[in-house]
């Protein structure tokens, strides 16, 4: 069951950059919680400020170019953005770990996956290297790895993609943290190893009440495993809820775009080839955005007050809400 009070709370949180052309926002008044047990699936289109957010919340924007310049982020009650290097450092890698969704510059080339494993087993866990070596054999084990006893002692240019992906999920999973950041986490891996790897995230849950913050474009996947979807948009929050209200019921455009180029089940078994819709046009260069909605451009139903603001938070029932003028219609039609 889900705790009522949230383990981990973002609130108006905004990054921006600083480049040749000037200072752009990349996360513009990013809300959400997320709760003990629970899994929350963030989904949107490359670019849409999902993985600079869960860099935001692990203390990891560059800076400079980048900076964390207004908001809060709470994590059981105490504010990230406030707390000494020293004190991220602790939180980082134990309370809260991230999967990261490139293996191959995530892992150092000239330490064992072993010794990288039991890195934060003997910095934050106080086991020696014997300990540390023996329970990253069993976290190569529970990830689905051959021969850990072999692997664990070889470097990450020796292993597969696949392999040095499940690296990265034993290495953000050793301490059993209260908060897991998994960006498109199964990336390089095939649906069999998929599927494990989801039941050992479950598992986690289960045994520790790990609350899972995941990454995602495939909306298989949040139907799946997703208690609350948030989906982005060129740096907003867009639409946010339980997973079967916006997954049956979406109300932004957007959202309802994404889950129409989907396929559906059986559709390929027809005689006829089946067209899939597609979304118009591109995500706006961080550079061109304005006071407008964002997705204007690309919306068959925009109006003109899109043009002229960004539209706040619309609450369309409980626990599902949407960031759109068109919901404000008195006929809730589109305009």
């Amino acid at each position: 069951m889900v705790a009522t009070t949230p383990l981990l709370q973002v609130s108006n949180l905004q990054v921006q950059f600083k480049g040749r052309r000037g200072q752009a926002t990349v996360l513009n008044g990013v809300s959400f919680d997320l709760h003990a047990g629970e899994t929350l699936c963030v989904v949107g289109e490359s670019g849409c400020g999902k993985s600079m957010t869960a860099l935001a919340l692990l203390g990891l924007i560059p800076h400079p170019p980048g900076e964390v310049c207004a908001g809060q982020i709470l994590f059981q009650k105490e504010d990230l953005l406030k707390v000494s290097t020293a004190r991220l450092r602790e939180v980082r890698g134990n309370r809260i770990s991230m999967i990261f969704q490139e293996p191959m510059t995530s892992l150092n080339p000239v330490f064992t996956v072993g010794d990288q494993i039991g890195e934060s087993l003997r910095l934050h866990a106080g086991l020696n290297s014997t300990q540390a070596r023996e329970q990253a054999i069993e976290m190569l084990r529970q990830v689905g790895i051959p021969a850990p006893e072999r692997r664990v002692d070889e470097y990450p240019h020796q292993l597969s993609g696949g392999m040095r992906q499940r690296v990265m999920i034993a290495m953000a999973l050793a301490c059993r943290p209260d908060v897991l950041i998994a960006d498109e986490p199964t990336t390089a891996l095939d649906v069999t190893v998929q599927a494990q790897i989801f039941e050992l995230l479950h598992q986690l849950q289960q045994d520790k009440g790990t609350a899972i913050m995941l990454i995602t474009h495939d909306m298989g996947v949040v139907a799946e495993m997703a208690d609350r979807v948030i989906v982005m948009y060129a740096g907003r929050v867009i639409e946010q809820g339980r997973t079967e209200l916006v997954l049956k019921a979406p109300a932004h455009p957007y959202t309802r775009g994404l889950i129409a180029c989907l396929p559906e089940l059986g559709s390929s078994l027809l005689p006829q080839r089946v067209e899939l819709p597609e979304i118009a046009g591109v995500v706006p260069s961080i550079w061109e955005l304005d006071q407008g909605c964002a997705f204007r451009e690309r919306c068959p139903h925009a109006v003109e007050r899109c043009g002229q603001e960004h539209p706040t938070m619309h609450t369309i029932e409980e626990e599902h809400a949407a960031a759109c003028w068109l919901l404000r219609a008195p006929s809730g039609e589109p305009a």
